[in-house]
């Protein structure tokens, strides 16, 4: 295999495994948003109910295919977002394209077909009382508002994870100029600890394993800053 194929290949898969880990990533993330959008506007329907009874209603809700119409809702809207903004390759390339797909991908729509679904299956089955049924649906627009907002403030904050991972980094190459490896390394554990609160980008991804390799190179050097220009590169590039 030549050099040029074996370097495509990987680009290649780089980009398919970017492109499923920020899938999985917004799966998860815009799921626990809209799970707890669902969970703030169901309290705000019942401020009288106990907790038990909250619980009921909610857990309700999820074991008669609340929880998974989540996964395919926000699958689908972010296949639609992609579409709709116009990316081809399948992965995203910065928070603002996250943002926009999200809100272009008819979420909260979705969101309410599903629970008009899941409302008239638990009538049918008699699982709760037409009350508390007919309480939600006259109130599905709160519950609605609630995981707007609460997919709003998911985004809000990956907009934060990234100025600060952003920030971070800046610092550790500041350190790094100085030779200053103590302040490296806690910049670096910052960096660690942010990276797991933020989507997947592939500039960002790059940024941090080049800081990354780096940063272990001269750690395994016994903090010896004294590396050839080689290494660096290959540090860099790895």
């Amino acid at each position: 295999m030549s050099e040029l194929v074996l370097e495509n290949s990987i680009d290649n898969n780089l980009e398919n495994s970017i492109e499923k880990e920020q899938n999985n990533f917004l799966e998860t993330t815009l799921g626990k948003a809209i799970n707890v959008g669902l969970d703030l506007g169901i309290r705000a329907l019942f401020p009288d109910l106990i907790e038990d009874q909250i619980i009921n209603i909610k857990d309700t809700f999820l074991n008669e295919g609340f929880k998974e119409g989540i996964n395919e809702i926000v699958d689908s809207a972010i296949d639609l977002g992609k579409s709709v903004i116009g990316i081809f390759t399948g992965k995203f390339e910065n928070i603002s394209q996250v943002q926009t797909a999200v809100k272009s991908g008819g979420i909260i729509d979705s969101t309410s077909n599903l629970i008009d679904f899941v409302l008239n299956k638990i009538q049918k089955n008699d699982l709760l009382s037409n009350t508390t049924i007919n309480i939600i649906k006259k109130g599905k627009d709160l519950l609605l508002d609630n995981v707007n907002k609460n997919i709003e403030n998911t985004l809000t904050k990956q907009v934060t994870s990234i100025e600060k991972l952003n920030e971070y980094s800046e610092n550790w190459n500041k350190y790094f100029e100085l030779k200053d490896f103590n302040n490296m390394d806690k910049e670096f554990e910052k960096i660690q600890n942010e990276l797991k609160e933020v989507i997947p980008l592939e500039n960002t991804l790059k940024q941090v394993r080049k800081i990354e390799n780096i940063h272990n190179l001269i750690k395994n050097n016994g903090q010896n800053f004294d590396i050839s220009e080689i290494e660096k590169e290959l540090a860099e590039k790895l």
